[in-house]
């Protein structure tokens, strides 16, 4: 898929050393306005590896988009080999409606391989899969925890496959979860065209956090320059040595109530160990909620009400005997 000369998607061809910004039309709104989707394309004069970086997938996950757009616009954001093609909107009309779910709330990371004749979530499917995905060696998927849950920042890969265990270990943050394929998937899909997928998952949907923005930055960079596909700075880095998680699981209330954590985003938690209380308003503690088993807190509900049953705590687990 690398080492193309004329790189062509949609109607536009793109010639090694240029870069340049295009529109690909999805489909139209009832007032017959054109809904396009966003690329931006990065192109070397050499040839190399060609990466894509996509945002938005689910329209309320704004991290990403913020992430693509301080990238490209970095002075010093210079490819010495191969491709970049950045895609910050998937799913445009999320974004435009601060909604996860495309307008026939189909959820379009489940879309996937589409149709072009299929659902609107299909087309959209379709066409990133056909114009984008298809040319591409590898990519970085970018995704926020849903509305009201934040994640820490982490990568999600086949950690089977051992170049792409090599590349999420590289980006640097601090957990990475060994996450099967999910039928319909954006990285389902890729995986059947030979490209290798990372998914980074950071931050709450509908903000910005800037920890979660400079992190997956920061693990984009890695990556390229372990690819060769930018310049290496003089001097060997030290890379932290990642977490590896073999499942993860998500620990529910046990009482409705409002919620007083005793835990955060990162924390190292023990087997038993209390992660909240859940009370009343007058102060009375009706029960709490404790960690099934040892292992990091990946993931919280950000609310402090809950009903008896919703999930409240994401954790990844990493005993050998561990499961999802």
């Amino acid at each position: 898929m690398g080492n193309v000369d004329k790189l062509r998607i949609g109607e536009f061809t793109i010639l090694p050393g240029e870069q340049r910004k295009i529109e690909l039309l999805v489909a139209k709104l009832y007032t017959d306005a054109d809904v396009s989707l966003p690329v931006h394309i990065i192109r070397a004069k050499k040839p190399g590896p060609i990466m894509f970086i996509s945002a938005a997938v689910h329209g309320d996950e704004l991290n990403g988009i913020e992430i693509i757009r301080r990238l490209i616009s970095q002075k010093n954001f210079k490819l010495s080999h191969g491709t970049v093609i950045a895609v910050p909107m998937v799913n445009v009309y999320g974004v435009v409606n601060q909604s996860r779910y495309m307008p026939d709330r189909r959820d379009l990371n489940r879309c996937f391989p589409g149709s072009a004749k299929g659902s609107l979530a299909g087309r959209v499917a379709h066409i990133f899969l056909n114009e984008i995905v298809k040319h591409c060696d590898y990519g970085i998927d970018l995704h926020t925890g849903a509305i009201h849950r934040s994640n820490l920042p982490q990568i999600r890969a086949n950690m089977k496959d051992e170049e792409t265990k090599k590349l999420a270990e590289v980006f640097g943050v601090p957990v990475i979860l060994n996450a099967n394929l999910v039928d319909g998937s954006l990285r389902d899909a890729a995986v059947k065209h030979e490209t290798r997928v990372l998914l980074y998952e950071a931050g709450e949907a509908l903000r910005f956090d800037e920890f979660s923005i400079r992190a997956g930055m920061k693990g984009i960079l890695n990556v390229l320059k372990h690819l060769g596909m930018m310049r290496k700075p003089s001097g060997k880095k030290r890379i932290t040595e990642p977490f590896i998680a073999n499942g993860s699981q998500w620990v529910r209330a046990n009482a409705s109530g409002i919620v007083h954590n005793k835990v955060n985003l990162g924390d190292r938690v023990i087997e038993s160990q209390i992660l909240a209380e859940i009370g009343s308003p007058y102060g009375e503690i009706f029960d709490v909620v404790i960690a099934s088993k040892a292992g990091i807190l990946i993931g919280k509900q950000n609310i402090p009400l809950v009903q008896e049953g919703e999930a409240m705590f994401h954790i990844a687990y990493f005993s050998e005997n561990d499961e999802d």
